[in-house]
Parts: C-alpha cells; structure tokens; sequence
C-alpha cells in the first residue's frame, strides 16, 4: 500500500508575509525550523494556524516558490480555511505538515516540446517547475526556453495571478481570459489549438496541466485523441494529505500503470498522475 513519502514530517512554521496577488488571491510565505532541499514542483503541505481561526483538519497548498529557507504558497481566498491564512500576520505561526505527494517529471531538453497549462490557482505548481526545467532537474540538461510554451488562463485579468512573475522567467507565456481582458479570449484549450494552427507552437507536444477537473478532464481527452504524452495535477480535497482516511480516491484505468487497483490516492500517488493512468470521467 502506498505510504507518505519518507522526508514528510509535521513541524511548526512562522509566517515571513502575507501579499495580496491577484483578484482574490495571496502570497502566503512561511520559515521552517528546519531549511528543506530543492523540492519538486507539485508537490504539496497541508497548512493551518495553529489558533481557532483555522479549521481543524489543514488545507492542501502546492509549493509556488522555494526562496532559500523559505517556502512560499499561493492561495485563493475561498472559504474559512484560506481566509484565516491570508489573515495571518508575520511572525505568527502555522502548522506545516510536508512535502507530501508525488511532483512533475523531470523535464529534459530535446523531444516534444513542453506545453504547461495552467487554469487560474492551477497556475502554482508551475512556477518552480519553469525554473527548475530551465537550471536542469535531477541531473538532466536545462531546457532551452524555446522548448516550453505556458498557457495561463483565468475568468479575467484579475484571475492571472503573479503574471508578471510567471513572464519574468523566460520562457513563452501565453495569457488566455474568458472575457478577453488580457491576452486571448478563450480557454487554455482553445488557446493552444490556435497555436497549433498558426505553428506557433509544435503539434508534438507533451502536456502538464492543472486546473478546474473539466480543463484536465478535456486535456486528457486531448492528449489521448492525439497520442500524446501527458500529466495531470489534481486539485483534490484531501482529508489528511498522508492517505490514512482515503478520502481523496481517482479512478484508474484497468490498461495504464496503476490499473492494478480500481482506485488511487490523489495524496500519495499524485496529485501529480500521468493522463494514460487515470480516468477523471469515471466514478469512484
């Protein structure tokens, strides 16, 4: 049975910042006691404060930025729990319980090229993945930034969170607004079949993506219909984030990698699954 990765361990954090970004979103940065190794993009911590303010159970929050000994987390201001952590002042304290999950593969230079599609807070595990692609992972080559195009969609402008950031590193961005007030109007999708069209952006692609489940559901659609390597990071609820309560369950598919069990833990076996693995359509 697959168990919570080895370097995972529950520590007490402070909070370096809070910043506002975006529409209705935060930069919410914490040190460790402890200083972490360069982690992989997509994977996660469950994160709460450590007053009534938060729920009990933590919330799940990929890694955006790793900044020396400081860890860093984007957060959509949704309900009591991010609220209470966009309210948190520095200085105060967190529980942080982490690295958790499964992150990107590691990205090589060559090959087809890699298109990133990111839906409104799917946007945060590929900041630290564009850098790390860029420096070389795991001992592999840098990818040159002509090999990587991301598509950042939102409803709005304001829904493009940290774009700014996200263009400072280099590679070919292609913003996407559901309203067209910045970039393209339409949806990431949309926006990459017109850049298949125009040759902007090569057919032979390999797709990472994150966001709302119909983007992934329509990106594994995409990448199957077109034979294309793919990879899927899931926005799931999680109970406890360490696969005790099984309460973050995806469907897999009988013929890919994982079908020898009709389920798999979002929180241990991803959030990060290849497409031919799971089947985000089925029940579970």
């Amino acid at each position: 049975m697959p168990a919570p990765p080895s370097d995972a361990r529950s520590l007490v954090a402070t909070c370096t910042s809070v910043t506002d970004c975006g529409a209705d979103g935060v930069i919410l940065a914490v040190k460790p006691p402890t200083d972490f190794p360069p982690l992989r993009a997509a994977r996660f911590f469950m994160l709460r404060r450590l007053d009534s303010l938060s729920p009990e159970i933590p919330r799940p929050f990929s890694l955006y930025r790793q900044e020396g000994d400081e860890l860093q987390f984007l957060i959509k201001v949704m309900g009591k729990g991010t609220r209470a952590l966009a309210a948190t002042r520095p200085g105060e304290e967190l529980r942080l319980i982490g690295p958790l999950g499964n992150g990107w593969p590691t990205l090589t230079p060559g090959g087809a090229h890699w298109v990133m599609l990111g839906g409104g807070i799917g946007s945060a595990p590929f900041f630290e993945l564009i850098r790390q692609a860029r420096a070389g992972m795991d001992g592999a080559a840098p990818v040159p930034a002509d090999q990587i195009t991301f598509f950042y969609g939102g409803a709005h402008e304001g829904f493009l969170y940290d774009l700014d950031a996200f263009e400072a590193l280099g590679v070919r961005i292609v913003a996407c607004t559901d309203d067209g007030s910045r970039g393209f109007q339409g949806n990431v999708l949309q926006a990459l079949q017109a850049e298949w069209e125009a040759g902007r952006v090569p057919r032979e692609s390999r797709l990472l993506a994150c966001g709302p489940e119909r983007m992934l559901e329509a990106t594994g659609r995409l990448a199957a219909d077109r034979g294309l390597d793919s990879w899927l990071s899931l926005e799931s609820l999680m109970g406890c984030g360490v696969g005790i309560c099984n309460g973050c369950p995806v469907a897999t598919r009988p013929d890919g990698p994982l079908g020898d069990w009709t389920n798999a833990k979002c929180c241990v076996e991803g959030p990060v699954f290849e497409g031919r693995a799971i089947d985000l359509e089925a029940a579970v």
